[in-house]
């Protein structure tokens, strides 16, 4: 027996972990394992990985870091549990995103532009004369490096006379410049006009073309005195007014406005077009007359990183030394199935499973021994043929002295751990125990566990009959991405998987479809994207159940009595709310040399709400306290509320009872996001036919959570709608009526549909990667 307290002691011990809806558990898990943590969504599996080990390994870490350094870096905070012992260094792997810029790029993820600016610098062919350039000069991202056009986008911005006045029979003064802002801005700008000696009154187009031109284009900003109109009621005194030309005005609100809807505006008046200097290879002449093999740096960039390993053919020493580096880098992406990106290719226009299995790639050339990789479903967004070389990766991972620890629902990843922590048995508060902790076999004995049920089951597939469709919807020939003129269809009135392996063009060609596609009706495109950017955003806000718990309230004898609307039992706005944090249950307390810190609101206690609103109950409960019930205990406090319990009803059908009404956005996943604007669909009263668009529903679900779905979706089809969805979850397509599977490869080995029709007849299909994993799940073998 070993010492808990040893040096040596091989386990990772958990002791009293309360975090979340954790009830003080106890767990023991071997160090240098695979070991994955399962259960159904909501079960406290990420508490216990993420927000208890991880987390207790970083404020260690921290502890050992200088005050002045802390501050510089985000902290996740101290965990509730007794204690753990036996804890290494940890690294996460989450599927969150930064902040989207389109400056970062698939070759500054994984450092791959570092070591591909180097080869530039040091072995690339310089023209006769040409001095060498430092590795900075062939960086867009650099004063160096960027093209001084377009400063290292690869677009510009231009507009039109077209764009800026789109209907020219109408006059200045009745708004013929639809580019202008609106009330007393754009007034001034038209009095302004009229007193540098413009007609604003005249139609646009009887106007001179030199005045046109000048009034639209130039960068002149002339001051006048402007006399305005006097109205009845109020004196206008004179005053200096600056003239600003519409193209000025679109190109200071895209560049300078803070506010989104005012950027969404201007860009509307705008045309990006790849800049005429840089031709969108964003580098100055000097960085792109460089070549290697024959092509430039920007065409090596844009390749698939397939085709860029097998293109870097060394000439001398050096550049040997520096493609075998790029070579060997390269190599765990395109094992991880990611071979058909390039460098160049934008981060924000990646799936967060592709964002995080390169940095995954990343981690395996950085030598590190002995830490705690702590991993979010890394299987998210894999096809089944790329699930098998991501076990190899791990195992590789662990090979090399590390301990990896593993949230996943994917079964043929539960399957391949050495170490399986099971836990639940149920969501939120009727979870939050640890059933299994051992060897996966051990799981079988487990009754209680919904994983045990679908880990060992063997049998086949239910056999369902394939609904007829009542019509087809024709989409192509679409040529967008790798999708080369691809024309495909759709049956109306039944379920449609789109498979395929990653990059293959799965949502390229489902986002061909739209409301203005023939046969389509009325179009629902569920997204993964946050319900909200902010904590003010929550599950209740998002529903609209928030606004008739409110009325409830409102409605209240005790309400009634104080004079209180429903305005009173909202945080957002001033009255009902504490006004000590503004309504957000928390305050940011700025601490010298250390990072700002959350803590609950002094007042409120983070409640949200000041005394006097929290004096209203509703059958015994205040406005807080019912924020803070769970969807499942909502559904039986508001039973008798019909507005209510719909919403509830909904949210409960799609497997989303255990969170809180008043989770706050950005504790979502993107999974459960998706799900709660399903939920928020299937609340209100639909009238003729709609299809639903889900792209990968399943991520992040159980297979217990899974079938909950697919109830819920099957339940819409028979309804008389059609529902397609890009999968990688074989249980889905094969209960699928329809099948369309694009392929076979992903990037430029893919974008063609390899098989359409029934799953057992896309099955058979020799072509088809999807195939003999869809034979394995409709036979029982998988």
């Amino acid at each position: 027996m070993h010492d808990p307290h040893s040096p040596h002691d091989p386990y990772v011990r958990v002791r009293g972990a309360r975090e979340h809806n954790l009830k003080g558990i106890d767990v023991d898990i071997p160090r240098d394992v695979l070991a994955v943590f399962t259960g159904v969504s909501g079960s406290g599996k990420s508490s216990l990985a993420f927000g208890t080990i991880y987390a207790e390994a970083q404020r260690r870490y921290f502890e050992s870091v200088a005050p002045y350094a802390r501050r510089l870096i985000h902290q996740v905070g101290a965990p509730k549990v007794g204690e753990i012992s036996g804890l290494p260094p940890a690294v996460s792997l989450q599927q969150r995103r930064a902040a989207p810029t389109s400056r970062s790029s698939v070759g500054t993820v994984t450092n791959l532009s570092n070591s591909l600016r180097m080869l530039f610098s040091r072995a690339g062919t310089y023209p006769p004369g040409a001095g060498r350039l430092d590795s900075d000069a062939f960086s867009p991202n650099t004063a160096a490096g960027a093209c001084p056009e377009c400063h290292g986008l690869g677009r510009v911005h231009r507009t039109s006379e077209e764009l800026l006045v789109p209907d020219p029979s109408l006059s200045i003064r009745e708004g013929a410049i639809a580019a202008w802002p609106g009330a007393w801005q754009g007034k001034n700008l038209r009095d302004v006009l009229d007193a540098l000696g413009y007609d604003v009154d005249r139609p646009w187009r009887q106007l001179p073309a030199d005045e046109r031109e000048w009034i639209l284009f130039t960068d002149e900003q002339p001051v006048v005195t402007v006399h305005p109109v006097r109205d009845a009621d109020r004196i206008q005194r004179p005053y200096q007014g600056t003239y600003m030309s519409a193209r000025r005005y679109v190109m200071k609100t895209f560049s300078d406005s803070k506010s989104p809807a005012l950027r969404a505006k201007a860009e509307r008046f705008l045309t990006s077009t790849p800049c005429p200097a840089c031709g969108g290879s964003r580098l100055r002449p000097e960085a792109l007359a460089v070549t290697f093999g024959g092509r430039t740096i920007a065409e090596l960039a844009a390749l698939p990183l397939v085709e860029l390993a097998a293109g870097l053919d060394a000439t001398s020493e050096t550049a040997r030394v520096l493609t075998d580096d790029l070579t060997s880098r390269i190599a765990p992406i395109v094992e991880l199935g990611l071979g058909y990106l390039s460098l160049d290719r934008s981060t924000p226009t990646l799936s967060a499973g592709e964002l995080q299995r390169l940095r995954l790639a990343t981690q395996l050339r950085s030598g590190l021994f002995g830490v705690v990789y702590v991993l979010d479903e890394p299987s998210a967004g894999l096809h089944p043929a790329d699930t098998e070389a991501l076990l190899v990766v791990l195992e590789r991972l662990k090979a090399a002295g590390n301990s990896v620890f593993v949230v996943e629902h994917h079964l043929d990843v539960v399957r391949g751990a050495d170490w399986l922590v099971d836990v639940g048995p149920h969501a939120g508060e009727h979870g939050g125990r640890v059933l299994h902790s051992g060897p996966v076999a051990g799981l079988a004995a487990v009754e209680e566990s919904a994983t045990a049920r679908y880990l060992f089951d063997h049998s086949p597939a239910p056999a369902r009959e394939v609904r007829e469709p009542s019509g087809w919807l024709k989409t192509g020939p679409v040529a967008r991405h790798n999708l080369r003129g691809v024309s495909a269809e759709f049956p109306l009135g039944a379920f449609t998987a789109v498979t395929g392996v990653s990059g293959s063009g799965k949502s390229t060609l489902i986002g061909e479809i739209t409301q203005d596609t023939a046969g389509v009706g009325r179009l629902v495109s569920v997204d993964q994207k946050p319900i909200g950017r902010t904590p003010r955003s929550n599950l209740a806000t998002y529903t609209g159940l928030f606004d008739v718990v409110r009325k409830v309230f409102a409605a209240t004898e005790g309400a009634r009595e104080r004079g209180f609307g429903v305005g009173r039992f909202s945080f957002n706005v001033a009255g009902g709310r504490c006004e000590t944090c503004q309504g957000e249950g928390f305050v940011s307390v700025e601490l010298l040399f250390l990072p700002s810190t959350y803590a609950p609101c002094p007042d409120c206690g983070g409640a949200r709400y000041n005394p006097q609103t929290l004096e209203v109950t509703y059958r015994g409960r205040n406005i807080a306290q019912v924020l803070d019930l769970t969807v499942e205990s909502a559904a039986e406090f508001f039973a008798d509320t019909p507005a209510v319990a719909r919403s509830l009803g909904t949210l409960l059908d799609v497997g989303l009872g255990y969170l809180r009404l008043g989770q706050p956005a950005t504790e979502l996943s993107g999974g459960e996001a998706q799900r709660i604007k399903l939920a928020s669909e299937l609340q209100r009263g639909r009238r003729g036919h709609t299809l639903y668009l889900l792209d990968e529903p399943t991520t992040g679900l159980h297979p217990a959570d899974v079938d909950v779905l697919m109830r819920q979706l099957h339940g819409l089809v028979d309804a008389g709608h059609t529902v397609i969805v890009v999968e990688h979850d074989m249980s889905v397509v094969a209960g699928a009526d329809w099948v369309i599977d694009l392929g076979p490869g992903g990037g430029d080995a893919g974008g063609r549909i390899v098989a359409a029709g029934p799953p057992a007849e896309v099955a058979r299909s020799e072509q088809s990667r999807t195939a003999p994993y869809l034979v394995r799940t409709l036979s029982g073998a998988g």
